[in-house]
């Protein structure tokens, strides 16, 4: 890039551990020559298991939530004393905005408190752009900080939670209010589609989110006696885990051999231990609990099949890092995962609850390593073509020229 830029990038969470893909995106950004600075609403929890380098963007991260007494004070006392009118003009959209979303007005000042802190170190940063990842609460920080003037903020929208709760969320609202939105795929495109006026649908950019194909090179053959089926992501409800235990124990009672590993954790793990337990597959099932993104290219390495049945997603990264190292995927045909997943051709898609089909499916994989070899070479080649990211944070940099 000829000129120089810098942005903020927020986040409700920064560096995240289920959230590595932002970390990378960053780092890529950073080595494309834009000067990224990071910003979180709180702290990360599991710090201790991420690397050494995710470490150090901590340590150089402003974390909002946990700014002192002083720090806040001081912070609204000067965006008061530059312009009185403005800070009000803040407060009253601060507000407004409760009102309007999640009505509730104690929500709208902790936004207001935050939003005060965010823009200061801003300005005392000489960065007039913010970036947010989520159209979340962050998101509506970025926004209400805004009104202040001497900062823009543009988002990248995921989904499909935030679809859930359009209302609520202030989903249109920052859509409208920001200088620009990324979309990571046609499928989230179309849903913010229709909650604006045509006149500004060409606000909508489409930039993939994408991996790092040298760190995600094919896998040498597992050579596994038994194969193995991985499972990575948030143990949680969306994840639809449950129905894929439930799908293992298909094979069971069909006597296929097998074994599976779920890396992550979450607030489902208790319970898909009991169903693993319940179905008589316990012995064959390991939960690693959460591990750093240093480790999980080993567990990638060791597997014959990667599946996900989730019932909620936007475009998961875990699946893009399988299918790179050329491991045959299986997911449910939801949301953008259909842009990713031809399926029958570099991989293979289920509908979402359907734990026949996905046994089905499993089973299809596991006897017949040719058709394994197959889609595990033509999702690699998906990803190299769609989903690098490399290629893909090119087009972020583009992006954000339009705030220089």
């Amino acid at each position: 890039m000829n000129t120089p830029l810098k942005i903020a990038y927020l986040a409700s969470e920064y560096p995240g551990i289920s959230h590595t893909f932002i970390f990378r995106e960053i780092a890529v950004l950073r080595e494309l020559g834009i000067n990224v600075i990071t910003a979180s609403i709180r702290r990360p929890a599991n710090l201790d298991k991420m690397t050494a380098a995710e470490k150090t963007d901590a340590d150089n991260t402003l974390y909002i939530k946990t700014a002192n007494i002083k720090r806040i004070v001081t912070s609204h006392f000067s965006l008061m004393t530059r312009s009185p009118a403005r800070y009000f003009s803040m407060l009253k959209q601060a507000i407004v905005l409760s009102r309007r979303g999640p009505r509730n007005i104690l929500k709208g000042i902790a936004y207001f408190v935050e939003a005060g802190i965010l823009v200061k170190w801003m300005q005392d940063n000489n960065t007039p752009h913010v970036h947010v990842h989520f159209a979340n609460p962050a998101a509506t920080v970025a926004m209400i900080g805004a009104v202040y003037g001497t900062t823009t903020f543009s988002i990248s929208v995921h989904g499909p939670d935030i679809f859930y709760n359009v209302d609520t969320g202030l989903l249109a609202e920052k859509i409208i209010r920001a200088g620009a939105v990324r979309c990571i795929s046609h499928y989230c495109r179309s849903q913010l589609m229709r909650l604006i006026p045509h006149r500004l649908w060409s606000k909508l950019d489409i930039v993939r989110c994408g991996i790092d194909k040298e760190k995600f090179s094919p896998r040498p053959d597992p050579a596994n006696s038994v194969p193995e089926i991985l499972c990575v992501g948030r143990l949680v409800p969306a994840k639809g885990q449950h129905i894929l235990l439930d799908a293992c124990g298909i094979l069971k009672k069909r006597s296929i051999d097998f074994t599976l590993t779920y890396v992550g954790d979450g607030e489902d793990r208790a319970s898909l231990e009991a169903l693993s337990h319940t179905l008589g597959i316990a012995p064959q099932v390991t939960f690693t609990g959460a591990i750093g993104q240093d480790e999980v290219p080993g567990y990638y390495d060791r597997a014959d099949i990667f599946a996900i049945a989730s019932f909620a997603e936007g475009v998961p990264v875990v699946l893009m890092e399988a299918m790179a190292k050329e491991i045959p995927a299986i997911s449910t045909r939801i949301t953008g995962i259909p842009e990713l997943i031809d399926n029958g051709t570099n991989g293979l898609l289920t509908a979402p609850s359907d734990t026949t089909d996905l046994a089905d499916k499993l089973q299809q994989l596991i006897e017949n390593p040719e058709l394994r070899n197959t889609l595990g070479k033509q999702g690699r080649q998906q990803v190299l073509d769609k989903y690098d990211l490399n290629e893909n944070c090119k087009v972020m940099a583009d992006f954000f020229k339009g705030f220089l």
